[in-house]
């Protein structure tokens, strides 16, 4: 029960900085391309890679705890529905070449993000 009662709070926290983000890149910074959602996206993937390596190689981090921030929070804040569905909008107004650079950049540099998060846990944290 413990473990679904961390999944929820963490969803709920990151699903409230996911609409934060989508809130400040829209009012604040007036984009309206799809940069909230790749930002959200590459962020959740930087997470997830260093808590990873984190929780295997520097640390063993409370089950619970660890769903928290890895389903929980990194599941709410990132979003592969909105991602898709701005692909398929993308296409439906013939934007061909941005729905293609959205999809490969935000796959490539998800990848690289994990990859980066896990990295810097290995050289930051002893």
């Amino acid at each position: 029960m413990l473990n679904v009662l961390a999944v929820f709070l963490g969803g709920g926290i990151g699903a409230v900085f996911r609409y934060l983000t989508g809130v400040l890149f829209v009012q604040y910074l007036k984009f309206h391309i799809p940069l909230p959602t790749f930002v959200v996206n590459v962020v959740g993937c930087f997470i997830l890679g260093f808590v990873y390596v984190f929780c295997l190689e520097k640390f063993q981090l409370n089950p619970a705890l660890k769903l928290l921030i890895t389903v929980g929070f990194c599941g709410g804040l990132t979003t592969f529905s909105t991602f898709s569905f701005e692909i398929f909008d993308m296409i439906q107004n013939v934007q061909y070449i941005h729905a293609a650079l959205y999809t490969i950049g935000s796959l490539v540099i998800g990848v690289l993000a994990v990859l980066l998060g896990g990295y810097l846990c290995r050289i930051f944290i002893v």
